[in-house]
């Protein structure tokens, strides 16, 4: 590891200046850990619950044994955690579809969704199968220097409005995450205009970053993705959805077929990896975020701007840099590659990615593809060059693929 006097300097610095906080951190990781021992103690999980099965999988003790876990730590009525869904936007719109029906008004009170979710609401030029073939009326909320402005609420959330799309991560933009406090506000404040409004959670890389999910301050559903945070970094696949019963029947319906729901589904993969995923993931997010609070201490001394800063409360496990130019994008994401177990002598460059407008190049030297939870890094190739980081199974990873990106863009400059 070839790094210079000067980050190894900065390294130092950081590090003692972040004590505080990571301490802060392990405190969380540890009231998560107790909320998840007791509820796969209340649910008596046992290795019978691990068994893959097939076909139809009527009665699959195992997939029923997940979903009351999930429903307990969560604080939800009913959960739907299925290995089918493919990733977190399949999750979100299954939800979306599952719920809302031709006429009705679907509102996003987080300005300008992710990338891949314009492509399912059918944003600007509307996608095959997207909810605007489908009639769905969309409208949207601007945030203000990367705030919901809870008094606007009731510009956009009406009598009408059927459901409310509240995105906790921040996509590829420079604004903060919704901290739980955050959506406590938003949920009450669309529910006192309108009682009978969804107030859906996009829960993509929240979970376990603060002591409550949405759906215990007032979310009445969610969804994310096994890959990301509740996966643990074990999971192979999969997402959930979590809320009320009624609503999750219904996303259930979109997932197979009317009249079926959650009923069929075959554990194909081993179901310890999902259940033992779930048991590690409050420790494995813990890791991420020390890794992005000293990813961002380490930027800002190097004269960045990034998003939150090193001392910030954070609301996902997400580091945004402001790096300036392609070049040192892709420079950047060259160095977490390099320092990846998987994959480390394959060079990023920018591709054409399924469900974004912009080119985008991404380092994920991850076990599982794609796995966000595992330490990785991408963007858009479009000014004014932001990075993503997020995830880091170990602690130790990510600082060590940190100052491989660091490293990576002095090299550039000299």
């Amino acid at each position: 590891m070839a790094f210079s006097d000067k980050l190894l300097s900065l390294k130092k610095e950081v590090l003692q200046e972040s004590a505080p906080l990571f301490k802060k951190v392990e405190e969380i990781a540890e009231t998560n850990t107790l909320k998840v021992l007791d509820a796969m103690r209340e649910c008596k999980v046992s290795d019978s619950h691990f068994n893959t099965t097939s076909g139809y999988a009527y009665d699959d003790i195992g997939r029923g044994k997940l979903e009351e876990l999930y429903a307990k730590i969560f604080g939800a009525e009913r959960a739907l955690v299925r290995t089918q869904f493919v990733s977190g936007t399949h999750a979100l719109a299954t939800v979306l579809f599952g719920i809302l029906r031709p006429g009705d008004e679907l509102v996003s009170l987080t300005g300008k969704p992710y990338d891949t979710m314009q492509t399912v609401i059918g944003y600007d030029n509307p996608s095959p199968g997207s909810l605007k073939e489908f009639g769905i009326q969309y409208k949207e909320l601007p945030m203000e220097e990367g705030k919901v402005v809870v008094d606007k609420i009731n510009h956009i959330v009406s009598r009408d409005t059927k459901l409310a799309l509240i995105q906790r991560s921040r996509g590829y933009s420079m604004r903060n995450p919704l901290s739980i406090e955050n959506i406590r506000k938003i949920t009450a404040e669309v529910h006192r205009i309108n009682p009978d409004c969804i107030c859906f959670v996009d829960n993509c890389y929240g979970e376990f970053v603060d002591v409550l999910e949405p759906t215990q301050v007032g979310a009445d559903i969610m969804a994310g993705s096994l890959i990301k945070n509740p996966g643990g970094g074990i999971a192979p696949t999969g997402g959930y959805i979590a809320g009320r019963d009624k609503l999750v029947e219904l996303a259930s319906y979109r997932l197979t077929a009317p009249g079926m729901g959650d009923e069929l589904g075959a554990s194909l993969a081993n179901n310890r990896l999902l259940f033992q995923g779930l048991f590690l993931a409050p420790h494995v997010v813990s890791q991420a975020i020390k890794g992005a609070i000293f990813a961002a201490g380490m930027f800002e001394k190097l004269g960045y701007k990034t998003l939150p800063l090193g001392n910030e409360v954070r609301g996902d496990i997400i580091q945004a840099i402001e790096l300036g130019s392609a070049e040192k994008l892709i420079a950047f994401c060259g160095g977490i590659q390099k320092y990846s177990p998987v994959d480390s002598f394959a060079k990023p460059e920018p591709w054409d990615m399924p469900g974004y407008a912009d080119q985008v190049i991404m380092a994920a030297g991850t076990f599982v593809q794609g796995a966000s939870i595992e330490f990785s890094a991408d963007g858009p190739l479009r000014a004014p060059y932001n990075v993503y980081l997020q995830g880091g199974l170990t602690f130790e990873h990510a600082v060590i693929g940190i100052m491989g990106a660091a490293q990576a863009i002095e090299d550039l400059q000299s």
